[in-house]
């Protein structure tokens, strides 16, 4: 069972389904259109898991493609960060698309697939689980093998599972503005801080599909939306942006950022997916990318165990891997946000100091932080990963998500991640007869009949004999230097946490 309808449960569901592990995915709201936009940036990682559940196509082709950020200081460019060019037919590094449209393909997908069974206006009443399965009330009793918390900030599971949520929560404001204009701006993500038009604080500004733009202001504790749209000071303050043309507002919101982690990520049979296991300022784009994750970390996991392909131990490491990537989302977005909104003079004077002295520094990017975009986190630490002699440790390195490239697979031109989601990919430099003792599922590729424009080896940094086990979700389990059946099967086994 799934509580919550949002992009993380849906994902769960589809996921699932791919897996061919049914749900029933539990929604407090009455079905309706999502409104607003919420969440916009996409990371290319995450775009590989919308690839698996069918809607990342539909994504791309109405997305704002980017791939490049700049950062100003009141009139100055202080530096600029360019993403390298995928190539033809991969995903970009990032595109902008409204989370309400991503919500609507999902949907859709969610509608056809057999195996997920969405009910609207189902809200949680009571939760209980035992050593045989879960029970959700939800105006009618259901039961289910477990249950997924992607319920939201609020979240009714968490609350029911007793698991605390700390954190902090910053005392200024934010105001995002959605509007519809024609504009000359590139479509780049550009960060001002200190500008004339919002003397002190931040702007944040984003090209949206349909000619929309995303314009993101650092306001006062006290500022007052419908009073500033009442008194014309909120048409002043688009217009000192986008100057004297036609615009229309689609959309507006004011809130506070919070920074929080769940004491827990996982209670029983029960575990906590996206922001109902964390919450995380958006400057870097880490809330629903991070989300997305989750759902795609813990929907094999659930899949193995559902199917006798591992033990309950596997689900364990579901919460040891994404609590360690949100301690590190943590710490990137509060740094980042002690940056923009400093709470004591020394924080202030540190960041005055460094806006002036980036102008002449040689890398000011090394002295700004206007937001670390969001990468996936490597699973180095996990106990589910076989770790590489340090004295030989290849570029990608065990724990990492598997780097992507062109490949060809029985004479049919495709990508290297778009192998990956159900079974473990093991990756042969030379062909062999491949035996590993397992019940896990695994498909073996050679590079030498995969790798057709010899890109795929350089991206793995693949030697004569190297044999790289790949995870559903695409993360490196091990990289060995030599094929040998024992070592191999030691490593899906520690890869889906078997004991022995």
């Amino acid at each position: 069972m799934i509580v919550g309808a949002g992009p993380v449960g849906l994902v769960t569901a589809l996921l699932l389904a791919g897996h061919g592990v049914p749900s029933v995915v539990l929604e407090a709201a009455a079905r309706r259109d999502p409104s607003g936009s919420k969440a916009i940036c996409f990371q290319r990682d995450v775009l590989d898991v919308f690839d698996r559940v069918g809607c990342a196509e539909r994504m791309i082709s109405r997305g704002v493609t980017w791939t490049t950020g700049r950062t100003y200081y009141r009139g100055d460019e202080l530096f600029a960060v360019t993403f390298p060019d995928t190539g033809p037919g991969a995903v970009p590094p990032w595109i902008n698309i409204s989370q309400a449209e991503v919500e609507a393909h999902l949907r859709d997908l969610a509608d056809a697939e057999p195996l997920a069974d969405v009910r609207y206006g189902h809200p949680v009443a009571g939760f209980r689980q035992d050593e045989r399965g879960v029970e959700v009330d939800a105006g009618d009793t259901v039961r289910g093998s477990h249950v997924v918390g992607a319920d939201g900030a609020h979240s009714a599971v968490r609350r029911f599972l007793g698991i605390p949520f700390p954190g902090r929560t910053f005392a200024d404001k934010f105001l995002i503005c959605d509007i519809r204009a024609e504009l000359p701006f590139p479509n780049e993500r550009r960060f001002y801080f200190d500008p004339e038009w919002n003397p002190g604080r931040q702007v944040l500004v984003h090209q949206c599909p349909d000619g929309t733009w995303r314009i993101d202001w650092q306001v006062p504790a006290d500022h007052d939306l419908d009073a500033e749209r009442a008194s014309g000071a909120l048409d002043a303050r688009i217009r000192k942006i986008i100057g004297d043309v036609p615009y229309e507002i689609a959309w507006t919101s004011v809130y506070r950022f919070h920074e929080r982690r769940a004491a827990a990520f996982a209670s029983g049979r029960a575990f906590l997916a996206g922001d109902a296991a964390h919450l995380y300022a958006p400057f870097g784009a880490r809330g629903l990318n991070s989300g997305v994750q989750d759902a795609e970390n813990l929907a094999w996991k659930l899949a193995y165990v559902r199917r006798g392909w591992a033990s309950g131990g596997l689900l364990a490491s579901y919460a040891v891997e994404r609590r360690a990537a949100a301690g590190e989302n943590l710490r990137v977005t509060t740094r980042t946000m002690e940056f923009l909104v400093p709470h004591t003079s020394a924080q202030r004077a540190h960041r005055l100091a460094a806006l002036e002295e980036a102008r002449t520094h040689p890398a000011p990017h090394t002295i700004i932080d206007s937001g670390k975009l969001a990468e996936p986190f490597r699973y180095s630490d996990s106990p589910l990963t076989t770790p590489s002699d340090e004295s030989d440790a290849p570029a990608p390195a065990p724990g990492v998500i598997c780097p992507d490239a062109p490949c060809s697979v029985s004479g049919e031109p495709t990508r290297l991640r778009r192998l990956f989601g159900t079974a473990f990919i093991v990756l042969t430099a030379r062909r062999h007869q491949v035996g590993a003792v397992t019940d896990v599922p695994y498909r073996v590729h050679a590079l030498e009949d995969i790798d057709t424009e010899g890109v795929l080896r350089t991206a793995l940094d693949a030697g004569p004999d190297t044999v790289h086990v790949v995870r559903p979700d695409g993360h490196l389990a091990a990289v060995l230097p030599s094929y040998d059946p024992g070592t191999l099967t030691a490593a899906l086994h520690r890869a889906c946490a078997h004991a022995g």
